[in-house]
């Protein structure tokens, strides 16, 4: 083992000290019979490291334990096996998402547009499979806090929407921004993404996607900090420009700022590569540029 003195390391935006290394390689010793999931647990919460929803910020806190045990530091008890299992669950597709009758009206011959939000399991299972039957990307489980939405009206079901965790690293997007890696690593979780939306086919009603991206950012603020105890200030989105060309985020005002490069984030032993992707912004506070590039923002508070 290397001695911790003097050491200082950086994980996630937070610089962790030689006193406070000591102290979490006395807590792994004595946590030794604990899961690497609640010794990262009990670690977060010694640190009071917490996510913008308040909990303790353990992902970071198992980064911050396999890069100790990385350096010498620390050594990690064996981990345990696990019978949970890996395989993903498949969507049933059932006729309760299939094509309805044509919708081809006016926008104002809709009545009111409304955004329900979908919590309890019954209808996140039927919005998971009405992504999964009718956008062209499918349904895959999503990154970070989330918050989905039924479109609405007097008409019925009109669409979907997701917002998720941001992207990790995108590089003409933190240009755009303008803020540093360490204000990255620190308040990402105020940059949320729009990472799904879906109008069903069957819907043909000019602007309405773009009403809707309208009404969503007038109401998502209070949405979120409702769900998750804090309130982000920036949206993004890509898009495919095999597939759209962000015409309803135009009319939304959203801003194009560049191009994705089609590179993945790059993780040990893995890569991947996709097609350059449209990145799309839109504020949700006048200061936007100022807080993420601040130290002011804060989060829930258990």
């Amino acid at each position: 083992m290397l001695p911790e003195k003097n050491i200082c390391i950086t994980q996630c935006g937070r610089e962790i000290t030689a006193k406070e290394i000591a102290e979490i390689r006395e807590t792994v010793e004595l946590c030794r019979q604990l899961s690497l999931q609640e010794i990262a647990e009990t670690i977060a919460e010694n640190l009071q490291w917490y996510r913008a929803s308040g909990t303790n910020k353990v992902d970071a806190g198992l980064k911050l334990l396999k890069k100790l045990e990385q350096k010498g530091i620390l050594q990690l008890p064996e981990k345990r096996p696990t019978t949970r299992s890996k395989g993903k669950k498949k969507i049933l597709i059932t006729e309760a998402t299939a094509p309805r009758p044509t919708i081809n009206c006016k926008l104002a011959d809709l009545g009111p547009i409304r955004l329900e939000i979908v919590i309890d399991p019954k209808p996140a299972a039927l919005w998971k499979e009405y992504m999964a039957r009718h956008h062209y990307l499918g349904y895959h489980k999503p990154f970070g806090y989330t918050l989905r939405y039924f479109i609405e009206s007097d008409h019925g079901r009109l669409g979907c929407i997701l917002f998720s965790g941001a992207a990790k690293a995108i590089a003409a997007r933190d240009r755009w921004i303008g803020w540093t890696l360490e204000q990255r690593l620190r308040n990402l979780a105020w940059v949320v993404n729009n990472s799904r939306f879906l109008i069903f086919p069957w819907v043909t009603v000019k602007n309405l996607a773009s009403h809707v991206l309208g009404r969503i950012h007038r109401q998502i603020g209070n949405h979120w900090q409702e769900r998750w105890g804090y309130r982000p200030v920036l949206i993004e989105t890509f898009v495919d420009p095999a597939h759209y060309q962000g015409t309803c985020y135009k009319a939304a005002n959203w801003e194009y700022v560049g191009m994705t490069t089609g590179q993945g984030l790059v993780r040990k032993n893995k890569t991947y590569t996709t097609t350059p992707k449209k990145i799309f912004m839109t504020p949700l506070v006048k200061n936007y540029r100022e807080l993420l590039c601040s130290e002011q923002l804060v989060g829930k508070t258990l």
